[in-house]
């Protein structure tokens, strides 16, 4: 097949390849005289219950799971210094039905896409769903052949998510990596909220506790509170010229303190 070309990736299994672009408005109008395809149990699978099915949906299914791993991997190590949400939000870009649509386009999958006629007639080509589906079940077919064949899956798949997902997206992740971490040295309140997450203290508040001044200089006093089995703990307060502002000043001095108390308990256990 020419995609296995655009894949540079020759299969030994290449009715993995035709399953994983049969999409199952073709296996069903097969069932009317239209010849199906039917995929041989792998000698691993001892029992046939075992074996995928006659259109590309269980192969969407593992493409689905192995590209997310192969993105995570790749995250990891390219952005060591992100935290876990800021990897999560990457991830999630890359492994949209956008950037799967995108990458099932640049394969030609649109295009060797098996569908029946009704979904034909149906503009199923030009439906990005059905083109990322396709690509995740190609991206499987690669794996599962590859295992086939004594490779790593794992490593065929890399290659290609490289190429097509982490490359072309890489400058602009590089650079709002970069802002995001501006930004998070100024957000202490997102701080203190992962902070706070973390330890499992309880559920983080603001209480606004005072305003003054004239309508063109106004002051707030905000609390930044820890409420905990029905009670709350002032962690720490702070002042603004906006509630916002008031906010971050009290997240701040609440983040001050608990680095203290932390560093406290930390000299107790030593000694």
């Amino acid at each position: 097949m020419e995609l296995e070309g655009r894949l540079e990736y020759e299969f030994v299994r290449p009715e993995l390849l035709e399953l994983a672009v049969t999409h199952r408005s073709h296996t069903y109008e097969a069932r009317h005289g239209v010849p199906a395809v039917i995929l041989p149990a792998h000698p691993e699978q001892r029992d046939q219950r075992n074996a995928p099915g006659t259109d590309n949906e269980q192969l969407e299914f593992l493409g689905d799971a192995v590209i997310g791993l192969v993105i995570t991997d790749a995250l990891f190590r390219e952005f060591p210094q992100c935290s876990e949400g800021d990897l999560t939000r990457l991830r999630s870009n890359l492994v949209s039905r956008k950037r799967m649509a995108e990458m099932g386009q640049a394969l030609g999958l649109d295009v060797t896409l098996r569908l029946g006629k009704s979904a034909e007639q149906n503009g199923g080509r030009s439906k990005p769903a059905l083109v990322a589906n396709a690509a995740e079940a190609v991206l499987a077919a690669v794996y599962l052949d590859a295992r086939a064949a004594g490779r790593d899956g794992l490593a065929a798949i890399q290659r290609l998510a490289e190429r097509y997902l982490v490359q072309p997206e890489l400058p602009a992740m590089r650079a709002a990596v970069e802002a995001e971490a501006g930004r998070a040295l100024r957000d202490h309140k997102t701080l203190l909220q992962e902070r706070v997450q973390a330890s499992n203290a309880g559920r983080l508040r603001y209480v606004d506790v005072a305003e003054s001044g004239p309508p063109h200089l106004k002051r707030f006093t905000v609390e930044a509170q820890l409420e905990h089995e029905g009670e709350a703990r002032v962690l720490a307060q702070g002042e603004g010229g906006s509630k916002k502002e008031a906010q971050q000043r009290a997240a701040e001095l609440a983040l001050a303190v608990w680095a203290v108390q932390e560093s406290e308990t930390a000299s107790e256990v030593r000694m």
